[in-house]
C-alpha cells in the first residue's frame, strides 16, 4: 500500500499543540509517514496554568520549561521559531512574521510554510473589553514573557518596601477577574511573602501586602460550582484578600482602578485577568466562522467549518456540544482535543475513518498555593461530581501537571523530572530572585 507523506503543520506549542506534535512525531514522524512541523513564537514552553507561579517567582521557567528545539529533536518533529500572521487556505500556505533579535535587527525575513494539514492551537489572550487604560497600565499573564515582566515589577516593589524606612506603607495589588488565574495568583502572592523571610527580606511580610480581587459578576469562579466558589472565597478571606464581587471596572490609571460606581481602588500593581478570547489576528484573517470571542467554529471532527484541511484545538476552538454550550477553555479540553485530532490525522494518512470529538468533563480544581486547593471531580461510576478540598485536592492538582508532563515526555522521563526537581530543591532557592 502506497502511503502519502503529508506535511502536518501545528501552530502553537501550548498544552494541546505540544502534546499533539510529540505524539504525531512518534506515530508518524519517526517512520517518515509524515513531516511534522511545530511553529511557535517562543523558544520554550511552560504549562499555562503555572504562569501565575512564574509571575510570583515560585517557578523558574528557565529550569521548568520545555525547550521546543531540543524536544523536537528527541521526538521526531521539526520546530520553527516564528509568529503566524497570515494564511492562504487555497494555496495551503501560512506566513510568518520577520524574525527580529533583541536589538530589533532582522534575523530572518518574512517566511512562507506549506502544509497539507494544518492544526491551529494558538491559545487565548486576556480580553480587556476595550476598557480605557487597561493596555497601558495593567499586567497580563498570557505568556512567559508577560509573567516575567510582572515578576520583575513585584521584586522591585518587594525590595523597595524591605529597604525603605516606611515599612508601614503597604503594597497594593489589584487583580481584575475572579476566575482561576485571579484566585490562584492572589493566594500565591501571600505564599511568596512567607518565602521572602528565608532570603533576608524580613520587612516585606504579609502585613505589607494588600490584595484586592475584583469580579464583575455576583461571585468569583463563575464557571465552577457555587460550593467551590464559596470554599475558595473563604480561604482567600482567611489569607487577607479583599474580595470585591459585583464590582465592574470602568477604567485603569497609573495608580488605581475606577469602577462603574466611581469608586477608586488604589493599586501599585494592577493585573488584568478578566476573561479570554482568541487572538485578534484570527479575526483579521477573514477566513473562519467565529464566535464573539474570536474562537474558530469547528465541526464534530474538530475541522474548521470552512475548510476540512484545517483542524482547531484548545482555547481558540469553539466546539458546540449537544446541549448548545461551547467546550470551556481549559487544559483538559486542549489535551482531549489533541488526542482526537491525533487520531484523525493518523486516520487520514492511512485512509481510516475519522472519530468525532466528545468532551469528557473530569472536574475542576483551583490551587490556593501551598495553603490548600478546592474543586470537584467527576465520578466514573455515577457520572456525578463530588467536592474535594485540602491536601487531597492539592495532591490531585499537582497530578494534573504530572499528567501533562507524561503526555509530552512519557512516563519514565516524567519520573526522572520529578526526581530531579526534588533533588534541585535542596540546592536552589525556593523562589526566583532575579
Amino acid at each position: 500500500m502506497s502511503i502519502k507523506r503529508p506535511t502536518i503543520v501545528i501552530v502553537g506549542g501550548g498544552a494541546g499543540g505540544l502534546a499533539l506534535a510529540t505524539q504525531l512525531g512518534h506515530k508518524l514522524g519517526k517512520k517518515q509517514y509524515a513531516d511534522i512541523i511545530l511553529i511557535d513564537k517562543n523558544r520554550n514552553h511552560i504549562w499555562k496554568p503555572l504562569l501565575h507561579e512564574v509571575a510570583t517567582g515560585s517557578l523558574d521557567a528557565d529550569l521548568d520549561g520545555v525547550v521546543y528545539s531540543a524536544h523536537a529533536a528527541k521526538h521526531h518533529f521539526r520546530f520553527i521559531l516564528g509568529e503566524f500572521i497570515a494564511l492562504d487556505a487555497h494555496q495551503h500556505t501560512l506566513t510568518l512574521k520577520p524574525l527580529l533579535g533583541d536589538n530589533q535587527q532582522q534575523i530572518l525575513p518574512e517566511r512562507h510554510v506549506q502544509y497539507d494539514k494544518l492544526v491551529l492551537a494558538v491559545g487565548s489572550v486576556s480580553n480587556d473589553f476595550n476598557t480605557p487604560g487597561v493596555k497601558e497600565h495593567c499586567f497580563f499573564l498570557d505568556s512567559h514573557a508577560q509573567a516575567e515582566n510582572f515578576q520583575h515589577a513585584l521584586l522591585d516593589n518587594f525590595t523597595r518596601i524591605h529597604q525603605s524606612n516606611h515599612t508601614s506603607q503597604p503594597l497594593n495589588i489589584a487583580i481584575v477577574g475572579g476566575g482561576a488565574t485571579g484566585v490562584e495568583l492572589s493566594a500565591e502572592l501571600y505564599h511568596v511573602t512567607q518565602l521572602l523571610k528565608m532570603y533576608g527580606m524580613n520587612n516585606m511580610t504579609a502585613n505589607q501586602l494588600q490584595i484586592s480581587l475584583i469580579e464583575a459578576g455576583p461571585r468569583i469562579l463563575p464557571a465552577l460550582s457555587e460550593r467551590i466558589a464559596s470554599a475558595a472565597k473563604r480561604e482567600l478571606l482567611k489569607l487577607g484578600v479583599t474580595v470585591l464581587e459585583n464590582t465592574q471596572v470602568a477604567s485603569a490609571s497609573k495608580s488605581a482602578f475606577t469602577t462603574v460606581q466611581q469608586t477608586t481602588i488604589p493599586a501599585d500593581i494592577k493585573v488584568w485577568a478578566a476573561g479570554v478570547k482568541a487572538p485578534d489576528f484570527i479575526k483579521d484573517l477573514n477566513i473562519f466562522e467565529l464566535t464573539r470571542n474570536n474562537q474558530i467554529q469547528v465541526n464534530s471532527y474538530l475541522q474548521s467549518t470552512v475548510d476540512n484541511q484545517i483542524y482547531v484545538i484548545g482555547d481558540c476552538c469553539a466546539f458546540t456540544q449537544a446541549d448548545g454550550s461551547i467546550v470551556p477553555p481549559r487544559a483538559q479540553s486542549a489535551h482531549q482535543m489533541a488526542q482526537c485530532v491525533q487520531h484523525n490525522l493518523i486516520a487520514t494518512v492511512f485512509d481510516r475513518p475519522l472519530k468525532q470529538f466528545i468532551y469528557q468533563d473530569h472536574g475542576s480544581l483551583v490551587n490556593l498555593s501551598q495553603f490548600t486547593a478546592v474543586g470537584n471531580l467527576m465520578g466514573n461510576l455515577t457520572k456525578n461530581s463530588f467536592f474535594i478540598e485540602g491536601k487531597v485536592a492539592r495532591l490531585m492538582y499537582v497530578s494534573l501537571y504530572r499528567m501533562h508532563q507524561r503526555a509530552i515526555h512519557g512516563s519514565l522521563r516524567t519520573f526522572i523530572l520529578w526526581l530531579s526537581e526534588k533533588m534541585l530543591k535542596i540546592v536552589r532557592p525556593k523562589m526566583k530572585l532575579h
